[in-house]
């Protein structure tokens, strides 16, 4: 089987369900900005060592997959006249409990926060705070998405969630290196 199809090469791809729309749509940038995201989780997770870590971060690719087909799935299409969801799988609390969980349980391990901290660290730090930045982004454009078209706001609240976890996961993968964290403190200008 070939990997392209020339079907998109006049600008428009299709969905779920078989209707065609714009690349330059709502819906195509915030699935492209949640592709993006995990893309950027990716290089994140090959530079950590620890497992659980990993493990954590393999779970929320699994999860931004799905979160990707819902958000390119419109939400009449979505479910069955009996409520039962046509996608195989769709974000529920569970998935955005589990990252307070991992969270919580990260912020036990560090300092607490004092300043605000500039984004970087080692390259594993750095690389999450890029995904905390791509998943912010993801976020709005589901946000602008539903100003137009409805989204369940399980998609926007587990992309809220998740950014507040890499920016935790960020700061705990930095105290596992012994990288210092650098913060910006407005009263300290050297």
């Amino acid at each position: 089987m070939k990997i392209y199809t020339k079907t998109g090469d006049k600008g428009e791809t299709g969905l779920y369900g078989g209707s065609r729309i714009s690349k330059a749509s709502a819906r195509v940038e915030s699935y492209g900005n949640i592709d993006e995201l995990n893309a950027n989780i990716g290089v994140a997770k090959s530079h950590i060592d620890d497992e659980d870590v990993i493990n954590q971060l393999k779970k929320i690719q699994f999860d931004l997959f799905t979160v990707g087909s819902e958000a390119s799935t419109p939400i009449d299409k979505l479910f069955l006249a009996n409520g039962k969801a046509r996608l195989p799988l769709v974000i529920s609390d569970k998935e955005i409990e589990e990252l307070e969980t991992w969270m919580d349980a990260m912020e036990e391990k560090v300092e607490p926060l004092q300043y605000f901290i500039l984004p970087g660290g080692g390259k594993a730090s750095t690389f999450l705070h890029v995904a905390r930045t791509v998943c912010r982004r993801a976020e709005r454009s589901l946000v602008f998405l539903n100003q137009s078209e409805e989204v369940r706001a399980e998609l926007i609240k587990y992309l809220n969630r998740l950014s507040d976890y890499l920016f935790v996961l960020a700061r705990y993968v930095s105290k596992l290196n012994n990288e210092p964290e650098e913060y910006w403190n407005p009263n300290d200008r050297s």
